[in-house]
């Protein structure tokens, strides 16, 4: 690896541990940050500029701030970055159920995303997604028949949605959906956006079987829109962190496997 990936590697851990350091806080002082990630003051305040260009960071005078919103917890690029190795678990659990021949739908979270990056070695299928960095992926393996859901583009989710995106699942009859949101208690699902709840709730209208996938930082949680109850789900995909009363409630409504972590 050159020097120059090298540091561009290290640039980005940097940053995703700053932003994770300050979502977990609420804010942070731009010393505080500097002491946390071990670079000088002039290279934080770099960082947080550009954190801030990305929309992942509020900055102001000394400092940053960042609130659990809309645009942090949509943004796909801070998504990408967060629980990888809950993801991952979780990813590989979903895999078993998906059978060679099948279609499926995989929505514009990232853990259908990592669930896309292990489709290539299942065999024929059909898969329908929106999310563009998911098309990316699935457009390299030869053995995927690949349906893009178009729409009105969104450069914060790096997806497709909108009506024309709504009709054009409306249009599909799958056999699995495997859809994630951003908070779910032991009835409910939920999301902070209006637009990807119309679109999530479509795929879940299209598919025979709807696999939930969650990490278990989504849990116990609320957010701004109901988006479906547990009941309309038929699985549950969690890592083994998840809050164990919850899950003993939710497997009253629905089928629950637990993915074990590295970690376990």
């Amino acid at each position: 690896m050159s020097r120059t990936s090298k540091g561009t590697r290290s640039r980005e851990q940097r940053q995703q541990q700053i932003v994770d350091y300050v979502l977990h806080r609420s804010s942070a002082s731009a010393a505080e940050l500097a002491e946390l990630v071990g670079v000088s003051l002039m290279t934080v305040h770099r960082d947080l500029d550009e954190l801030a260009r990305r929309g992942l960071l509020r900055k102001f005078h000394g400092g940053v701030s960042a609130q659990p919103s809309t645009v942090f917890e949509g943004s796909s690029e801070y998504r990408m970055g967060a629980n990888r190795e809950l993801k991952d678990a979780i990813a590989k659990v979903a895999l078993e159920m998906v059978e060679p021949g099948s279609s499926i739908l995989l929505d514009d979270s990232t853990t259908a995303l990592t669930l896309a990056g292990l489709l290539g070695g299942v065999g024929p299928l059909t898969v329908a997604t929106n999310y563009l960095p998911a098309i990316e992926v699935l457009k390299t393996f030869s053995e995927v028949h690949l349906m893009c859901l178009g729409g009105n583009y969104s450069a914060t989710h790096d997806s497709f949605l909108g009506l024309p995106c709504i009709e054009a699942v409306g249009a599909l009859s799958v056999d699995m959906a495997f859809v994630s949101t951003s908070a779910m208690n032991a009835s409910m699902t939920f999301h902070q956006e209006h637009e990807l709840v119309q679109v999530k709730r479509a795929m879940l209208s299209a598919a025979g079987t709807n696999v939930l996938l969650m990490d278990s930082s989504k849990m116990p949680r609320k957010a701004l829109h109901r988006m479906a109850p547990l009941s309309d789900y038929d699985r549950l995909v969690v890592d083994d962190g998840a809050d164990r009363e919850l899950l003993t409630a939710a497997g009253d409504v629905i089928d629950v496997t637990i993915a074990p972590t590295d970690g376990a």
